[in-house]
């Protein structure tokens, strides 16, 4: 028997193209820019030479945690037009910051490239780019949540079936591709080189007073680094999925929405205001779609058991093989970063936590 249809606050049914998400690319930008017009060909000509800058130590001579009034204005001015912080967040890093070789060749890491870069060589390029292909395994998925969110509407219990074997198929996807990272990034690149430029000036130990913007307040500002919390792909599936995480988790998760995209926020807000997936699952009585429900929600504490695995390698161990003085080839970060994620959480607390919430929310039949 169906559920009753419910009330609506939101706008449905639900279409990817009203919050700017492609039907193809998911978050991603399909077309980013590689040049800004002739004005900005200052700015150009600097990030075309990041890397070789800061190698050199010439980027940020005599600058000591002041960013100066020339770059701070712009920053500021041009990140409140886009809705976004004035940090390197995921959205500037992976959505708008990779493009293909050969424009008519397959998307896969040998036919990708980064339009900006910054110290970390092919482990940057495919830490990067790996991640770009996580977004991009996420597209079914997305396109499988909206369809099971309509399906809802209509309602139509075969096409929420289907819809959430593919959110299922999709997650597992991520996983695997997720693995890529052991192809690509060193694992001490990342720790020593690669994380510093993502740590940003909010929990960060190593610069607990924020960064001081000249010429756009008084005071120092805090931004958090850039994180994969910032990607709104696991965001929409907890929020589709229902799935409710402790306080001190969900605090940080809901601040990460405010370094993305205004209109992925608004995507994930619209879920949030949508009819109860789990609600319309027990009042349906039907164990198919119980099962299938939990099914996505098991592998998407897969992924997150995964992506413990990948931090563990990269940030704990590689931070216990610092201490042992190995590599001695390179800087390695301040050891106040040691067991934090790039966004500033205290990481495997906050890791295990999530994966924890997201298994407790597996559903029972109603008895």
């Amino acid at each position: 028997m169906e559920p009753q249809r419910p009330n609506v606050k939101t706008a449905l049914p639900l279409s990817l193209e009203r919050y700017h998400i492609s039907e193809e690319y998911g978050f991603l930008l399909p077309d980013s820019l590689k040049e800004l017009p002739d004005h900005y060909r200052p700015w150009m000509e600097i990030a075309n030479r990041l890397t070789q800058l800061i190698d050199v130590h010439q980027l940020r001579v005599h600058v000591d945690k002041v960013l100066p009034r020339n770059l701070a204005l712009p920053l500021v001015e041009v990140s409140r037009n886009l809705g976004l912080p004035p940090i390197l967040v995921h959205s500037d890093l992976v959505l708008t910051n990779w493009t293909r070789k050969d424009p008519d060749g397959f998307l896969e890491i040998g036919n990708l490239e980064t339009i900006i870069s910054f110290p970390g060589g092919e482990s940057l390029r495919g830490f990067i780019l790996v991640t770009v292909l996580v977004e991009k395994a996420a597209v079914p998925g997305i396109k499988a949540l909206v369809q099971a969110m309509n399906a809802i509407l209509q309602p139509s219990q075969e096409v929420l079936l289907q819809a959430l074997k593919q959110l299922r198929l999709s997650i597992q996807d991520i996983t695997k591709t997720l693995g890529k990272m052991h192809d690509y990034v060193d694992p001490d690149i990342f720790y020593a080189v690669i994380r510093i430029f993502l740590s940003g000036w909010k929990d960060n130990p190593a610069m607990p007073a924020g960064l001081m913007y000249e010429g756009v307040s008084k005071e120092p500002l805090k931004y958090s680094g850039g994180s994969a919390a910032q990607s709104t792909v696991l965001h929409a599936f907890d929020e589709f999925l229902g799935i409710r995480h402790s306080k001190e988790s969900a605090d940080f998760l809901y601040r990460m929405r405010d370094y993305m995209p205004p209109s992925h926020k608004a995507f994930i807000e619209d879920i949030h205001s949508a009819p109860s997936l789990r609600d319309y699952i027990l009042s349906s009585g039907q164990e198919n779609l119980l099962t299938a429900y939990n099914q996505c929600v098991q592998a998407l504490a897969e992924l997150r058991s995964y992506h413990i695995t990948i931090v563990t390698k990269y940030i704990i161990t590689a931070a216990a093989k610092g201490k042992c003085g190995k590599p001695n080839h390179l800087p390695g970060p301040p050891q106040a970063l040691e067991d934090r994620g790039t966004g500033g959480t205290a990481v495997m607390s906050f890791l295990k936590s999530v994966r924890d919430k997201t298994l407790e929310s597996i559903l029972h039949p109603r008895g």
